[in-house]
């Protein structure tokens, strides 16, 4: 009984995260342009789900391929969601320009590690250190953001540009080890 349960929790946060999209987008528009308390609250309590869900699946070795490939969209979807919905609210350039490579980088990636995985060879892109590091640096910018204090607004715009760089580092680095396999 234990065993199954220990099985089933890091799918529950998984899909957690990815029901939880909706409720933030509703959340986000009712608390309109002041503090946003809930919508933070809640795209904190997921983000933390997508630092826990790999991480307890590995612990307790209970990795599926369904949740090995849902990890990754839902991050996308919340993360995606979440830049559509603050780039209008927050009306600057720059935070624009980073939720567009943010964003693009997300899509290219994927579609990279789809196409090597065609291959036989999406070993080669598995995710690393800096993509772990950039998803990090993202989801706090995006829930200091999303609260939307004038504070939050400042540290969560800056670590929103540290993401978008790490974005670009990150993407370099698949790409250069996709390489062998793009080159032919």
């Amino acid at each position: 009984m234990l065993f199954r349960l220990k099985q089933q929790i890091p799918m529950w946060l998984t899909w957690f995260r990815i029901l939880a999209i909706p409720a933030f987008v509703l959340l986000f528009w009712l608390e309109g342009d002041g503090e946003r308390w809930w919508a933070a609250g809640l795209f904190t309590v997921a983000a933390i789900t997508d630092l826990l869900d790999g991480w307890l699946a590995r612990k307790w070795e209970v990795q599926s391929a369904l949740g090995a490939f849902l990890d990754p969209v839902a991050d996308k979807l919340m993360v995606s969601a979440a830049l559509v919905l603050l780039v209008p609210s927050l009306d600057n350039w720059w935070i624009t320009l980073a939720a567009l490579v943010i964003i693009m980088r997300e899509i290219s990636v994927s579609a990279l590690r789809e196409w090597m995985a065609e291959l036989q060879a999406r070993a080669a892109v598995a995710v690393s250190w800096l993509g772990k590091a950039k998803t990090v640096f993202q989801l706090v910018a995006i829930g200091m953001l999303t609260w939307n204090l004038s504070w939050s607004l400042v540290v969560g715009e800056w670590l929103l540009y540290l993401a978008a760089i790490l974005t670009i580092w990150s993407m370099v680095q698949y790409v250069r080890a996709a390489w062998p396999w793009l080159a032919k």
